[in-house]
């Protein structure tokens, strides 16, 4: 019987359109979960505007965000060992999406504070799982390459 180091095998394959496909999806989630974190700042006059918010709270519910991201990170990070990389991407994909939408309908700045930090638990979770899953799938020799070009999404 013939053993196989399938990380071996990964390590020392040549290039091919499944390593195309998988630097394409991790791209496009990181280019989504890019945007979901960003805009905020698009939208952050019309919110100072119209909740008459001080500085202070403005900076508070951007930071709500990045700290929901730390967190993400952690639980998301671990739970991925657990249950999958793909299952725990698409979960966060899923989780941050669903929020920001909800979040477009937030009436007070502590509703849109909370529904920001639970984007940010997905947007954290996508992060490292991303960067493992191109690296597990990435021949040796491109590994740092791919990793940079789907970052540079």
């Amino acid at each position: 019987m013939k053993t196989i180091d399938v990380q071996d095998v990964i390590d020392n394959a040549k290039f091919n359109p499944f390593h195309w496909k998988v630097l394409f999806w991790c791209t496009l989630v990181i280019i989504f979960d890019g945007y979901d974190l960003v805009i905020y700042g698009v939208v952050l006059p019309i919110l100072m505007e119209q909740w008459q918010l001080d500085p202070y709270v403005a900076g508070l519910l951007g930071s709500s965000a990045l700290f929901g991201m730390m967190f993400g990170a952690i639980v998301f990070g671990m739970m991925s060992d657990k249950v999958g990389r793909k299952k725990t991407i698409l979960a966060c994909v899923i989780l941050f999406s669903l929020t920001t939408v909800v979040n477009g309908f937030a009436t007070d700045p502590w509703v849109f504070g909370i529904l920001r930090f639970i984007a940010g638990l997905g947007i954290g979770g996508v992060m490292p799982n991303v960067v493992s899953l191109m690296s597990e799938y990435s021949p040796k020799r491109r590994r740092s390459t791919m990793v940079a070009l789907m970052f540079s999404g």
